[in-house]
């Protein structure tokens, strides 16, 4: 099993190299880091991934870089997850209405309101197949 982390609130200019020297002067071991860059510019998004060797040393790099000060900055490490393994975060009032603990009558209708603007972009934009159409 894969010791995944997040770092997170990177400034621009930090590589990878930035960020296997701090490991390494922590005394802390990594198999790989990536820094995740924009596709087009190259540009650090912000954010990196640290794979761990083990258990002990992804729990001692969370403790080491969570809220450590860099460009008047904190930095966010925690343990990362797959992509798949996300959770879907319902807003709260949403979350009220599929209850029922809030009269639906009393509080605005959030589905119906991004109904409407789903169609209305629906409508200004069309479908891929339809953008395809027009450019050929």
């Amino acid at each position: 099993m894969a010791h995944n982390i997040y770092l997170g609130n990177l400034p621009e200019w930090v590589t990878a190299d930035d960020i296997k020297s701090w490991l390494d002067s922590s005394d802390l071991v990594s198999d790989s880091v990536r820094v995740i860059r924009d596709f087009e510019t190259q540009e650090s998004k912000g954010y990196a991934f640290i794979e761990a060797p083990n258990q002990e040393e992804m729990e001692a790099i969370i403790q080491r870089f969570n809220r450590a000060p860099i460009d008047g900055k904190l930095l966010r490490a925690k343990t990362a997850h797959p992509k798949g393994d996300r959770q879907v975060r319902v807003p709260r009032k949403r979350r009220r209405e599929r209850d029922g603990s809030e009269d639906a009558a009393a509080a605005p209708s959030v589905g119906v309101a991004s109904e409407a603007k789903k169609s209305s972009q629906k409508n200004a934009v069309g479908t891929l197949g339809e953008a395809l159409q027009r450019a050929l």
